[in-house]
């Protein structure tokens, strides 16, 4: 029985992982960023990053999942490949030693995919608004992360 329960979720992810649209690649902004991106049907992906922060003059760890609607299409270019504008919304969390956030994030980008090449290059901007935390030994302050509001990025993607 273990072994037929086995089977089926192996057969089900293998079907499933060849049959979508997968995407790596990076993004630079206010950190740098290791970008996955799953399109699981014609209009909606998730896009995951995970990367290092610059923040109140530290680097912190900083994770982002978004869902993301492609918007609008555009043939401006139809030789050399396609506009694009996409928007979505997520969770971002994230801190280092003693400070730690979590907050609700946007995002609006404008891209280009090219037609010869599987690559695709875009400027986003990725708003971020929640709480944030310094705690130490005995104490602990919170505040508002105003500084997620100041998150414009470059984004380049291989697409599978």
């Amino acid at each position: 029985m273990k072994k037929f329960l086995l089977l089926i979720v192996a057969s089900l992810f293998v079907t499933g992982a060849f049959a979508q649209d997968w995407s790596v690649g990076a993004r630079v902004g206010s950190g740098f960023q290791a970008v996955g991106q799953y399109g699981y049907s014609n209009k909606h992906y998730v896009e995951a990053r995970f990367g290092a922060a610059w923040l109140d003059s530290a680097v912190t760890a900083d994770f982002t999942v978004l869902h993301n609607w492609k918007v609008l299409t555009m043939d401006w270019t139809p030789s050399a490949g396609i506009w694009f504008f996409d928007a979505g919304v997520g969770v971002n969390v994230g801190g280092r030693e003693n400070y730690a956030y979590v907050g609700v994030t946007g995002m609006a980008r404008l891209g280009f995919t090219f037609n010869k090449v599987p690559l695709s290059l875009s400027v986003d901007y990725s708003p971020v608004i929640g709480p944030a935390i310094l705690y130490w030994k005995g104490g602990s302050v919170a505040g508002f992360r105003d500084i997620g509001f100041a998150n414009l990025g470059l984004t380049c993607t291989y697409n599978f």
